[in-house]
Formats: structure tokens, C-alpha cells, sequence
């Protein structure tokens, strides 16, 4: 894979989604990404993309007319708004969250059309906790469903994997896709923990494996081993979907997981050694948690150098 051939999707407008002055899911996760960039020498490595805005019709693939209507009303002329105890809004929110969901369906037309291999969309509001019709989790729309069912529907694929070791469960992809066998979906995150609903049993389509708020990175490197590598194996998907977020990271105090730098290093290095496979090196990246910014920053940076084969 050469080094120009995974995208760097974003927009100034994920920037303008505010949230308060001391919410953790903050402009500052990107601008630190950013800042992580210039000081690597890696910015001027990128193919930078703008991300559009999504439009009605790949909303509608994953989320209800009346969830999307539910969020627009919710959107304040200014000051903030809750839509949950956690997800908050203000004037920009939802341009950014069009912009963040409209990042991973150009990511995947990017990587379709044969013009990169991979892509890395770095965005905010995060998705992976939005259900068909709810907003809640910092989400507002889920991003990461929105680019596989694009994939599925506008391109035709016959199967995707989503792989999610972000430290909270990503109980949006999963109801989303619950009744799909079309999609494989992976995760990874602390048990019992945020958002507390339940762990449905493992099937061919489903492979959680909860971790114990005292995991560190040999048991997540098992439940990438020993449970997601055989899945993705057996599943064959076209192309696979990930939803990274950060934050088991051992500097992170959103959760008490204790990852470092190095697992997710390697947890990159296995998604990409299995896309090789019947998904033809396809990976499509979203950015989810994170709130440490100096590991977040430093983590993306190492998750992109994989994916550029760096």
C-alpha cells in the first residue's frame, strides 16, 4: 500500500460543534490531532479531503424521519441544548454532524473507486452510540452505520464487518445492524459500563467481548486474537469499517481500561493484515472516543501511519 493512498477526511465545521467549556467531546480532540500532524511531519504525507454534507437519503438508510427531524428541532439559535444528560447541542451542531456522517459515505466512494485504499475520517460529533431513533453518547447520527449501508446500498456490496474498540459499547451500530446478516459487527469495551444496556449472546453476526475495568492490553490483544480474527476470517467481508475510539487508553480517565500507545498500534496492524483478505486491504476509519487529547492525538497519528503501511 503506498504511503498517498489513505484518505484524511475532515471539515472545519466538526470544529464549531460546541459543546461547553468543560464537556470532554471538544473541539480541542482535533485541533490536538492536528497539532500531532505538523509536529510528526506527517500532514504534508495526507490526502486531505472535505467532507461533505450527508444527504437525506443515507440518513434514512440507518436512522427513522423522525429522528432526524427530532435532532434538528433540538438544535438551539444559541446557548446549548440537551438532547440527553450527555449529548449536547448549540447553533453548529448539526452542519457538523451532517459533515461527520457525510465523511464516511465520501470515504467510502473514495475507497470504492479504487482512488484510495483506505481512508481515516476525523470528525465529531462521534456516531457509534446513535440509535435508528435516538440520539444519546455525545452521537447524534451514527456515522459509521451510514458509510456501511452506503457501502451495502449505493455500491452493492455483499457483506461488511464494523469493528469498534472503543471503550464503551457501541450499542448504536449494533441495534442498527441487528437484524442484518450482511454485517459483521466486532467490539471490544469495559463491562459493566456506559451505556449499560444489555450484552446480547455472540452469533455469526455479532462478536462482543466485554472486558473487565481491569483489562490492559493483554486481554484485549486475546479478544482480538481469539474471538474478531476468527469472525472476520470466517465472515468474508467486502470491505471492513472501524470504529476507533481512544478511550481505554491509560491515560484516558473516561474509563479504567489500561491500554497504551502500543496495543492500539496493534490492533491497527491486525485490521489491516485480515483486510488483506477478502475485503482486499478496503478500511474505512472513524474517529469515536477519546478525551485524553495528548494520547488521542498521538494514538490517531500511529492508527494512520498503519493504514498508510508506514
Amino acid at each position: 500500500m503506498g504511503i498517498v493512498r489513505t484518505a484524511y477526511i475532515t471539515h472545519p465545521a466538526c470544529r464549531l460543534h460546541d459543546t461547553g467549556p468543560t464537556h470532554p467531546e471538544c473541539a480541542g480532540r482535533l485541533f490536538a490531532i492536528e497539532d500531532q500532524f505538523i509536529a510528526s511531519g506527517l500532514r504534508d504525507t495526507l490526502l486531505h479531503v472535505d467532507a461533505p454534507e450527508v444527504t437525506a437519503e443515507q440518513l434514512l438508510r440507518v436512522h427513522t424521519l423522525g429522528h432526524i427531524e427530532t435532532v434538528s428541532a433540538a438544535i438551539p439559535d444559541s446557548g446549548y441544548a440537551r438532547l440527553d444528560p450527555d449529548t449536547v447541542v448549540s447553533p453548529s451542531s448539526l452542519v457538523a454532524a451532517y459533515r461527520a456522517a457525510g465523511a464516511v459515505v465520501t470515504a467510502v466512494d473514495l475507497v470504492m473507486a479504487g482512488e484510495m485504499d483506505s481512508a481515516f475520517c476525523a470528525v465529531r460529533p462521534p456516531g457509534h452510540h446513535a440509535e435508528r431513533n435516538r440520539a444519546m453518547g455525545f452521537c447524534l447520527f451514527n456515522n459509521i452505520a451510514v458509510g456501511a449501508a452506503h457501502a451495502l446500498e449505493a455500491h452493492g456490496l455483499g457483506k461488511v464487518a464494523i469493528l469498534d474498540f472503543d471503550v464503551h459499547q457501541g450499542n448504536g451500530t449494533e441495534e442498527i445492524f441487528d437484524d442484518d446478516d450482511r454485517v459483521l459487527f466486532c467490539s471490544t469495551f469495559q463491562h459493566p459500563f456506559f451505556p449499560f444496556t444489555p450484552v446480547p449472546p455472540n452469533n455469526a453476526n455479532r462478536v462482543n467481548v466485554p472486558l473487565e475495568a481491569t483489562a490492559t492490553g493483554e486481554e484485549f490483544r486475546a479478544a482480538v486474537t481469539d474471538h474478531w480474527i476468527p469472525a472476520i476470517e470466517r465472515f468474508e467481508p467486502d470491505m471492513i469499517f472501524v470504529s476507533a475510539g481512544f478511550d481505554a487508553h491509560v491515560a484516558d480517565d473516561m474509563s479504567m481500561v489500561s491500554l497504551t500507545d502500543a496495543d492500539y498500534r496493534w490492533v491497527a496492524e491486525q485490521i489491516v493484515a485480515v483486510a488483506s483478505g477478502s475485503a482486499s486491504g478496503r478500511i474505512v476509519s472513524s474517529l469515536e472516543g477519546g478525551y485524553e487529547t495528548n494520547s488521542l492525538a498521538r494514538c490517531v497519528e500511529a492508527h494512520i501511519r498503519v493504514l498508510m503501511g508506514m
